[in-house]
């Protein structure tokens, strides 16, 4: 073997050890902590872009969702705050908590309840007049301070699923996290792999899982978003999160896409 051999086979290993370092999933933000740059609200019955009220804002390094500007009752002004990209095959993770009084004329279901919406449609096709984006939604619900109150389920607005390997037509589906009463950050992660599985985990924990999301003909916006297509299934969306009448935050809104 020649004096230069080994160097060659050394270097070789190196490059090849940088390049895998440079390919390997990485932890993007989604959020800068300043300001909703890259990001986009649609509040029921307002344009797309219309912040009503202030609904999602930045302060001390956190998004809030605030009711405080209404100026009377919440008449189901559901909103939600888009992020500018979509996205096909990933891991998400964020920490949320909800704060204060539910606002007056909320549903009595949404006390302390919120979500992340995946897989969600382009909100330039919303009605203006539409309640929810078509999506899978990652429901996020705070505990009472007896009794449970799981987190981390999954809800369906315009879509079903897989579930247990059975055609899944319920629209919300208790995971088996524990419960989280009080203001406290929660943690909850999401693990897409396109059509394929999704799981949630909420502080490490897996909760739930499902498979082969797609659009309900039943529906009245998943079915207009069906035409023109070849079938229903769902491999990729948009990512939202949720106004639906309680005080909430949340931060440290990162995300890994997988080489799949």
């Amino acid at each position: 073997m020649g004096p230069s051999e080994p160097l060659g086979y050394a270097t070789h290993m190196v490059l090849t050890t940088v390049a895998a370092i440079a390919l390997a999933p990485k932890w993007v933000s989604l959020f800068n902590g300043k300001d909703l740059d890259g990001w986009t609200p649609k509040i029921k019955g307002y344009d797309l872009g219309v912040n009503f009220g202030d609904t999602f804002r930045v302060e001390h390094g956190v998004i809030k969702v605030g009711y405080d500007k209404y100026e009377g009752e919440f008449r189901e002004r559901f909103g939600h705050l888009f992020y500018k990209k979509t996205f096909k095959n990933y891991t998400l993770r964020l920490e949320y908590r909800f704060t204060g009084e539910q606002c007056p004329g909320g549903p009595g279901w949404a006390w302390r309840n919120s979500g992340v919406m995946i897989h969600g449609q382009d909100p330039k096709t919303m009605r203006k007049g539409q309640d929810f984006p078509v999506s899978i939604e990652v429901q996020l619900l705070g505990g009472p301070k007896e009794g449970e109150r799981h987190t981390g389920n999954v809800c369906t607005p315009g879509t079903n699923i897989v579930y247990l390997g059975v055609f899944h037509t319920q629209h919300c589906t208790d995971s088996d996290s524990d419960t989280y009463p009080g203001d406290r950050w929660v943690k909850a992660e999401i693990e897409v792999h396109g059509n394929g599985l999704i799981v949630h985990r909420i502080e490490g924990k897996e909760v739930i899982r499902y498979e082969k999301a797609q659009l309900d003909p039943n529906d009245q916006d998943g079915a207009a978003l069906l035409m023109g297509r070849k079938d229903a299934m769902l491999d990729s969306g948009t990512i939202s999160l949720q106004s639906e009448s309680h005080p909430c935050e949340f931060r440290k809104i990162e995300i890994m896409e997988l080489a799949e």
